[in-house]
C-alpha cells in the first residue's frame, strides 16, 4: 500500500499540481455546527438521500420544496404521528415522488432520529461525538438501525451532513483495489475494516481528514 504522499502525488500528476488536487478537496464540518443542527434536518437530509438513490438527483432537487411542504418541515413530532390514511395521501400527492416503500421510510427514520435524540440529547451531538477512526461502525448503524440507509445512501448522507467520512466511489474503489486493500467492491466485514485501517493509516500519515483523503484517492483515478 502506497503512502499517502505517494498517493497524492499521483493525484497531482492527474490533476495538474498540488493547488488543482487542494481546489477539489471537501473538508468535514465542525463538530460544533454537527451538533447544532436540529433533528429535522437530518430527517430531511436522510429522505433526500434515499429519494435520490437510483433516481435522478436534479429531479429531487426540484421538487424539495414540495417534500417539505407534504412532510411538514420534517417536524419529527408529525413524521412519527403520520397514520395510514396520510400515507394514502402522499402516494397520490403530485409534489412529491411517489414511491411507497421510500415514503414510509421517512416514519421509520423518524423513529431513528428520535431514538438517537433520547439517548445523546440530539441527532447531532450523536454524529459530531462519533469517532471518525470507527467510520465503518457509524455506517453500519444507519444500516441496522435506520431504513433504507445502507450502502451509498448512508455514505451520501454522513458526507452531505458534514460528518468526517470516505464514499465508496467507484474511483475511490478502484484506488483501494490499486493500493492492494480490497480485491473488489467492499462489502463484507472484514472487506470494510481493512478500509478502515487503511484510511486510518493515511489519516495518521497526513494529518488529514477521511474527507479529504477520500477526495485525494478518487481524483488520483479520475
Amino acid at each position: 500500500m502506497r503512502s499517502f504522499d505517494e498517493i497524492h502525488a499521483i493525484a497531482e500528476t492527474r490533476k495538474g499540481g498540488a493547488e488543482a488536487v487542494e481546489a477539489v478537496l471537501q473538508r468535514p464540518s465542525p463538530a460544533e455546527e454537527i451538533r447544532a443542527r436540529p433533528d429535522d434536518r437530518y430527517l430531511s437530509l436522510m429522505t433526500r438521500c434515499i429519494f435520490n438513490a437510483g433516481f435522478n438527483w436534479k429531479v429531487v432537487d426540484a421538487m424539495w420544496p414540495g417534500f417539505e411542504s407534504a412532510f411538514s418541515g420534517f417536524d419529527i413530532g408529525h413524521c412519527l404521528m403520520l397514520h395510514d390514511e396520510d400515507f394514502e395521501l402522499l402516494v397520490s400527492d403530485t409534489r412529491i415522488v411517489r414511491h411507497g416503500q421510500k415514503i414510509r421510510a421517512v416514519q421509520e427514520n423518524a423513529r431513528f432520529i428520535a431514538a438517537l435524540a433520547e439517548e445523546h440529547g440530539s441527532a447531532g451531538a450523536f454524529f459530531a461525538d462519533w469517532p471518525a477512526e470507527d467510520y465503518v461502525g457509524l455506517l453500519d448503524v444507519l444500516k441496522k438501525r435506520g431504513t433504507r440507509l445502507g450502502g451509498n445512501t448512508g455514505q451520501y448522507f454522513l458526507r452531505f451532513s458534514g460528518v468526517d467520512s470516505f464514499v465508496l466511489s467507484a474511483s475511490v474503489i478502484n484506488r483501494l483495489i490499486a493500493e492492494g486493500v480490497v480485491d473488489k467492491a467492499p462489502s463484507s466485514k472484514s472487506a470494510m475494516a481493512a478500509v478502515q485501517a487503511a484510511f486510518n493509516t493515511w489519516r495518521a500519515q497526513s494529518g488529514r481528514s477521511l474527507t479529504e483523503i477520500s477526495r485525494v484517492l478518487a481524483v488520483s483515478i479520475d
